[in-house]
């Protein structure tokens, strides 16, 4: 027999700063979880869009949720391209749609199924998969291999330096020649074609190798393994089911709170929008 909807899901989403709106969103449905991570953009730089990167990103989640209702049989990839497309249609012919800046989104998403569970990462967001015991991280590390040299630099000097605004300014507009193309990195935007170029795999649903936990997060939760090392990803999903997804944010913003300036945690602003979204799965669904 089943599960309620709900049961055994266990989210947070927390902005980086009470000031600005959250750029993160999230999915999570019985059949559907997801996490969107939205591309900040620097103050005064031009997107094309008057919509803004909070907008796009809730847009393209509440896109992923309609379709998966209205075609729960649909192939993650191809979910995730009609999404995109919906979205162009709600900017509602204002916006420059074919301007590098435009609002942009990293995705991870899990489908599952009576018999398999199928997973999709785009962009700088993670999926953790625990397969019986068998832990993974699932990470699209793409965009690090572009605009090296201006990332470096980004990375250099105190956060809210006027050296280092300049810097991720550059970053981002270095970023744009290699965003949707070949030989760059791929993350939803405009372009439904973006989505045949997720990183993809399937779990079975039971049996040798099930699925038996699952954490999608933005890398304002990610850090903590991945940059902070303050735990591994199997300690992560631990204290995901033991003390709660918000536990995990505390981390974060703990390690950078002692660390405000960034000089032993190099990082691109203070604190991140923060977004996971945790499931533990029994063996029938």
């Amino acid at each position: 027999m089943g599960r309620s909807a709900l049961t055994d899901v266990r989210v947070a989403c927390v902005e980086g700063h009470p000031a600005r709106a959250n750029e993160d969103s999230f999915v999570a449905h019985s059949g559907l979880l997801a996490v969107l991570d939205g591309v900040s953009t620097p103050e005064g730089l031009d997107t094309g869009c008057r919509h803004g990167t909070a907008w796009y990103a809730g847009r393209l989640a509440a896109n992923l949720s309609a379709w998966h209702l209205s075609v729960p049989d649909i192939a993650l990839s191809d979910l995730l391209a009609r999404a995109i497309e919906s979205v162009r249609d709600d900017h509602g012919g204002t916006c420059d749609l074919e301007h590098p800046g435009t609002p942009q989104a990293a995705v991870a998403a899990l489908l599952i199924g009576p018999e398999r569970c199928d997973y999709l990462v785009l962009g700088d967001c993670t999926i953790v998969l625990d397969r019986a015991g068998t832990v993974d991280a699932v990470a699209d590390r793409r965009i690090l291999g572009t605009a090296r040299a201006q990332r470096d630099l980004a990375l250099v000097g105190p956060i809210g330096s006027a050296e280092k605004t300049e810097r991720i300014r550059a970053l981002t507009l270095a970023k744009r020649n290699h965003v949707n193309r070949p030989g760059g990195y791929w993350i939803a935007a405009t372009d439904p074609a973006a989505a045949q170029q997720a990183l993809r795999g399937s779990l079975p649903r039971t049996g040798l190798g099930r699925l038996t936990r699952a954490a999608l997060m933005t890398d304002g939760v990610s850090c903590v393994v991945d940059t902070y090392r303050l735990t591994d990803w199997r300690g992560l999903l631990d204290l995901a089911g033991s003390r709660g997804p918000d536990h995990l944010v505390g981390l974060a913003r703990s390690a950078e709170g002692a660390d405000p300036a960034g000089a032993e945690r190099p990082r691109l602003k203070a604190h991140d929008d923060a977004t996971i979204v945790f499931r533990t799965l029994p063996p029938e669904v």
